[in-house]
């Protein structure tokens, strides 16, 4: 594959955590992987495999032991913190596992929403407007001026999706997105997710332990004793 075609790219990525006995735990062991722009990619496995620490590595919200991180061509890596958060508030969507991390919580679900899409380059208007279709679309027409703060863990995690794609990511980076949601509701924000996959070529990783969210997706890692594996679908559908 040609470098320009990947969106996101990992090169020898290892990272440790020191152990409190002394021993050191490695989470990802010299993990290599490369996804294309416009891919959907599930990181699957049990909890504590290293899923969402791969997650933040990509996201630059945590530095590797060792091994380089490339998201959109820049080496993430190397950046400073305040690249990073450039970086985050204009061409990388994040959602994190505990909902309210994602959103400011005095600030309305609109509001959260508008804030995201301060570095898009549409009018007021439009981002007015799309601003209340993100929100009618993750089921929170009805809570629009509400604070942040005052929504459920489940309706916080919906908002957290629309802020996340208000910014018109060219990768979004999803942990979990869909763990406090009945089925209808989390097939609705894969569905949102896809649509913005095909209506403006996002990039999506998203970690998930719903089988569901896997399969609607083009492929599915797995992470083993630190290594990353390409799970291979069977001709039947199921993972081999």
């Amino acid at each position: 594959m040609n470098r320009r075609e990947a969106a996101v790219e990992c090169v020898s990525l290892t990272h440790v955590y020191p152990d409190i006995d002394g021993a050191d735990l490695t989470a990802l062991d010299s993990v290599n992987m490369c996804i294309r722009a416009g891919e959907a990619v599930a990181l699957v496995g049990p909890s504590g495999a290293g899923k969402s620490t791969l997650l933040t590595l990509l996201a630059g919200l945590t530095r590797p032991t060792s091994g380089q991180v490339r998201v959109v061509g820049q080496d993430v890596t190397a950046m400073s913190e305040g690249a990073l958060r450039r970086l985050r508030a204009r061409r990388l969507g994040v959602v994190l596992q505990t909902p309210a991390r994602n959103v400011l919580p005095y600030a309305t679900a609109r509001e959260n929403v508008q804030f995201a899409q301060r570095f898009t380059d549409t009018g007021r208007a439009e981002r007015r407007a799309e601003a209340v279709e993100l929100l009618l679309t993750v089921g929170l027409g009805d809570r629009v001026d509400d604070p942040a703060g005052r929504l459920s863990g489940g309706e916080q995690q919906r908002l957290a999706v629309a802020v996340a794609l208000a910014g018109r990511p060219a990768v979004l980076l999803a942990d979990e997105p869909t763990s406090q949601l009945d089925r209808e509701t989390g097939a609705g924000v894969v569905d949102l997710l896809l649509s913005a996959r095909e209506r403006r070529g996002t990039t999506l990783v998203v970690v998930t332990h719903d089988r569901h969210v896997s399969d609607a997706l083009d492929v599915a890692y797995g992470i083993h004793e630190g290594r990353l594996e390409r799970i291979q679908p069977t001709t039947d559908g199921a993972p081999s």
